[in-house]
């Protein structure tokens, strides 16, 4: 049986990897902070760690030193 020709590609990979990181006393207090400022903005509560990878996310996106580099290195 031959494998059939849909218009939709396979799905990416969506499972998400886990990374351990440490941080030192003032910028845990920045992300605490900024995990208020979020709470206040969307009043919905949210930890440290489900903000980060969007913070991570929307750093990356919005540099364009790193785009430039990432694009030369492919």
């Amino acid at each position: 049986m031959s494998q059939p020709q849909i218009k939709l590609n396979k799905l990416p990979d969506t499972k998400p990897t886990k990374h351990t990181i440490s941080v030192m006393p003032d910028l845990e207090a920045e992300l605490e902070a900024y995990a208020k400022v979020y709470e206040k903005a969307y009043g919905e509560k949210a930890d440290v760690s489900a903000l980060i990878p969007s913070m991570l996310a929307s750093f990356l996106a919005g540099d364009a030193g790193f785009k430039k580099a990432k694009r030369e290195l492919a």
